[in-house]
């Protein structure tokens, strides 16, 4: 089957093969968690062929040509990617194009992304687009595709026709994609049998062969106990075909006693040969996953089907391994789990396989009719805009409001200087201060520290000059802080439905929505963009006498924009991007997985001291 408009050539699952005695350029393809095909590097393309040569039913380790993909490993046999450290598994695939198009001359076209960085379109977009380069079209459009851009070849822009952003694209040269000559095997996935390869001695690959002849040497008992409850062939000329699709060389998980696959669950397709084949009331329920001829593994609806018939047919008593622990805090590695269930089962002992639970991040439908404003909090939403800064105060003023001269100074140190208090200031010389001596040392009125009052106008001038301050000892704050958060809008409402471990009350629900901008001269990038990712967020709160405090306070909070301000990730490591601001906020609804739900009967505590650390406090509501 051909893909539109690309001149692929694509066999119904996957495996494509150009016909006898013609040249096709290879690239070999992973799908990604919104359905796309996404092509490997040349590189890579270049070291999978060369193993699929010595072995077409092997395991390519793909960090042996790129210590990025160090983690990932490619089984040949099921045809599926396979992340050590983390356990998920994606289909890939293998496809054909011209010697002349993109991939056969090593062309790549790339976007700008808000990163700065360069990602390759995918194979046919790239194919598609270098067509239109080179009969030096001025414009290409993608709508064709499925995709609402226009590619400008003049500016060499990508422009979004529904928000008409546009972004850079680029053309380079790099690695021509592997040809091929001729046709792969024509059974539609690679052949079962004894591998003419010899095993790479590293240790990825000798952890992935010693779990495969586990698997395998299970293969034969497991199936003597599933058919030895169903009925037999007859006679000898009926065949019964199992084609596995795991990552592990076919072998089936079946758990002793139930017939059921628990989380990896197989296809089978029964009937080859001459003969009447099974019908499918005759087999097990969880090997019903073979939809139009392609396996179903890994659609996210057959996965709760299977999830749910599984867990309904572990033996009790059983133990469960999760496959992928979304936390990391389980006894068992991630990566492990899956090969350790393997390994017991080859000894004997009984265990079900299963995927570790999802996160419930958010609550179920609900009409804006149900939908309630906050008992005893007015209005429903928050804006924020540029208005709202306090600018244009007096360093030297602000200080002077909030200490006393000291006319016996201590020997100490001042801790912002490091320099003797009796001393004068470090920053003697360094600062243009207006009437302020280099030797004249304040005491805040709070606290009662004591620092050079230069070192305190220097300290002022490094942060946000709001009017307030903060002791660099206590942290205790002298004056209404703020902070440097985005313009944004906060919207909280009552909903219908109960928190774990609040079910005699309903819930309120904060929702968060930044747009990504430029920032300016208060963030530390002025004039560059910063993004914002994850809006809008949803958060919750018991909708009980404490919960309706807390949502005040975070009120308060984003009127004086101390929610978020703009960092680094700490989880995904970028940069100039919308972080949260040291005030933790609850955004999984039904459960507490990630840490960040519910049941945490110690939350409403701690956000209220993190909220009176910023010098948001229950004092400051009575005002």
């Amino acid at each position: 089957m051909a893909r539109p408009n690309s001149g692929v050539l694509v066999s119904g699952n996957g495996l494509g093969y150009p016909p006898q005695n013609t040249a096709r350029v290879v690239v070999w393809e992973w799908l990604n968690e919104h359905g796309r095909w996404r092509p490997y590097g040349a590189a890579v393309c270049h070291h999978i062929e060369n193993v699929l040569k010595g072995d077409a039913r092997g395991t390519v380790v793909l960090g042996q040509v790129d210590a990025q993909l160090a983690p990932y490993i490619i089984d040949l046999q099921s045809m599926h990617q396979f992340r050590q450290d983390t356990g998920t598994m994606r289909p890939v695939q293998r496809n054909f194009y011209e010697p002349s198009s993109a991939p056969g001359k090593g062309v790549v076209w790339e976007w700008e992304n808000d990163n700065g960085t360069w990602t390759p379109y995918d194979m046919e977009i790239c194919v598609t687009i270098q067509n239109a380069y080179e009969k030096q079209h001025p414009w290409l459009d993608l709508s064709s595709l499925g995709f609402c851009y226009l590619i400008d070849f003049n500016s060499m822009a990508q422009t979004n026709r529904q928000s008409q952003r546009r972004r850079r694209l680029r053309r380079r040269m790099d690695l021509a994609y592997p040809l091929t000559v001729g046709s792969i095997p024509k059974s539609q996935s690679w052949p079962v049998g004894a591998s003419s390869g010899q095993p790479c001695s590293c240790q990825q690959c000798i952890l992935v062969h010693n779990t495969r002849a586990a698997s395998n040497a299970i293969l034969a008992s497991q199936r003597r106990k599933v058919y030895s409850g169903a009925n037999p062939p007859s006679n000898g000329n009926q065949t019964s075909t199992v084609r596995q699709s795991n990552t592990f060389a076919g072998a089936p998980l079946w758990s002793s006693g139930s017939g059921t696959v628990s989380g990896t669950s197989s296809s089978e397709r029964v009937g080859s040969g001459s003969g009447t084949a099974h019908s499918p009331a005759d087999l097990p329920a969880a090997h019903s996953l073979t939809i139009n001829g392609q396996n179903n593994l890994n659609r996210p609806g057959t996965q709760r089907v299977s999830m749910g018939t599984a867990r309904g047919a572990i033996p009790p008593g059983v133990p469960a391994l999760p496959v992928k622990n979304l936390t990391g805090s389980g006894p068992v590695h991630p990566a492990l789990a899956g090969m350790t269930g393997i390994l017991m089962c080859a000894a004997g002992l009984p265990v079900c396989l299963t995927r570790a639970p999802k996160p419930i991040l958010h609550p179920p439908p609900i009409n804006k009719s149900d939908m309630k404003p906050v008992p005893g909090v007015n209005g429903i939403r928050r804006k924020t805009k540029k208005k709202h800064l306090r600018r244009g105060k007096n360093p030297e003023d602000v200080v002077r409001r909030y200490t006393e001269k000291i006319k016996i100074i201590p020997d100490e140190d001042c801790t912002i200087c490091m320099e003797r208090l009796v001393t004068s200031s470090g920053y003697d010389g360094l600062l243009n201060h207006k009437g302020i001596k280099a030797e004249l040392v304040g005491k805040l009125g709070k606290c009662g520290h004591m620092y050079h009052l230069l070192c305190l106008v220097a300290m002022y001038n490094n942060g946000n000059k709001d009017g307030s301050l903060q002791c660099p000892t206590c942290k205790a704050i002298y004056g209404e802080k703020t902070g440097t958060q985005p313009p944004g809008k906060m919207e909280y409402h009552v909903i219908p439905h109960s928190l774990p471990g609040y079910l005699e009350s309903k819930t309120i629900r904060i929702v968060y929505d930044i747009p990504a901008g430029i920032q300016t001269t208060e963030h530390p990038n002025p004039g560059k963009k910063f993004s914002a990712r994850g809006f809008p967020r949803h958060c919750y709160l018991p909708d009980n006498e404490k919960g309706r405090k807390v949502l005040r306070l975070l009120i308060m909070a984003w009127d004086r924009r101390l929610i978020f301000t703009i960092g680094t990730s700490s989880t995904t490591g970028e940069s100039d991007t919308v972080v949260w601001n040291e005030i933790h906020h609850k955004t999984e609804f039904g459960s507490n997985l990630t840490g960040h739900g519910y049941p945490d009967p110690k939350y409403m505590d701690n956000v209220l001291a993190e909220l009176s650390a910023q010098g948001v406090a229950e004092e400051n509501l009575k005002e």
